[in-house]
């Protein structure tokens, strides 16, 4: 019976120490997460307006051509970005986000077109290895809080297989951040150009612009900037989302260890109950014993 209760002893005090590291983590993650979301909060409208002015001038009766607007006939690969977590712990984050990459490779080879893989972040990095998939470039380091100039570099590494026509698509897949209870992994293709409605309502028809310089050279310096700050946006949401995510996990493991230790505590103390017990009857039977003995 001791063993029993050094073994449920010992047991009580392991998941207190695991129950103190997942406190921890999920205050910290809590206060990144809103710091994430005030980061997502001022990119947005930085993309909703560069989204309006590339709206505007792409609308102009003017012909216009960029090689970030070409529809090309056959498109034979798509560069797939894949944004995941430099580290885990933080649910079903990056299951999600595998996931919801297996479900667009699926669609693209459906349609003909091979899927080439870029991914940010160890945990994708990880997967996509493990299963001996070839990574055409990988990034990380910076998933919890990326940087511009991060978002350039991977754009610059998208834009040049595209216009080197090593590919004919570019797909990102990350995480968008609704709310600090909701995340939901998303599939968005950002070349050849798709333009996205802001969230504001304009007015219909679009206004129409004379435009100082040509309309082609706005392109030619609206266009790399839109592609990445849809990028930066992805991977601030993404950031958001996994900081959210980690917050939910840590909370719940940490809801788990209190109840593994109440539960931990009373098989204790029922088993010091029952040495307590086992010990008064002893001493009960020790007496009867010498009380016969005397008479």
């Amino acid at each position: 019976m001791p063993a029993q209760q050094r073994v449920v002893r010992r047991r009580i005090r392991s998941v207190q120490s695991t129950m103190k590291i997942t406190r921890a983590m999920e205050l910290i993650s809590a206060s990144r997460v809103a710091r994430a979301q005030q980061r997502v909060q001022q990119a947005r409208p930085y993309t909703d307006e560069i989204t309006a002015a590339l709206e505007s001038v792409v609308s102009t009766e003017v012909l216009l051509e960029h090689p970030l607007l070409e529809q090309r006939q056959e498109a034979n690969a798509a560069a797939v970005l894949v944004v995941t977590s430099d580290r885990g712990l933080a649910g079903p984050y990056n299951a999600n986000v595998l996931r919801t990459a297996e479900e667009l490779f699926a669609r693209l080879r459906d349609d003909g077109v091979e899927p080439k893989l870029y991914v940010t972040g160890r945990k994708g990095v990880a997967y996509y290895r493990f299963r001996q998939r070839p990574i055409e470039e990988s990034w990380t380091g910076f998933s919890h809080a990326p940087s511009y100039d991060d978002a350039r570099t991977v754009v610059r590494a998208l834009v040049d297989a595209f216009l080197h026509l090593q590919v004919d698509q570019i797909h990102a897949v990350f995480t968008d951040f609704v709310s600090a209870a909701t995340q939901r992994a998303v599939a968005r293709r950002f070349v050849p150009l798709v333009i996205e409605e802001v969230e504001e309502a304009r007015p219909e028809p679009i206004p129409q612009y004379l435009y100082e310089p040509s309309p082609e050279r706005l392109l030619n310096a609206l266009l790399p900037r839109y592609v990445e700050a849809r990028v930066f946006t992805a991977m601030l949401e993404s950031a958001a989302s996994e900081h959210a995510s980690r917050r939910r996990a840590m909370k719940a493991a940490t809801d788990n260890a209190e109840e593994l230790i109440e539960d931990l505590t009373r098989q204790y103390n029922q088993a010091r109950q029952a040495q307590i017990t086992q010990e008064i009857m002893e001493i009960v039977g020790g007496a009867e014993a010498l009380q016969t003995t005397g008479s």
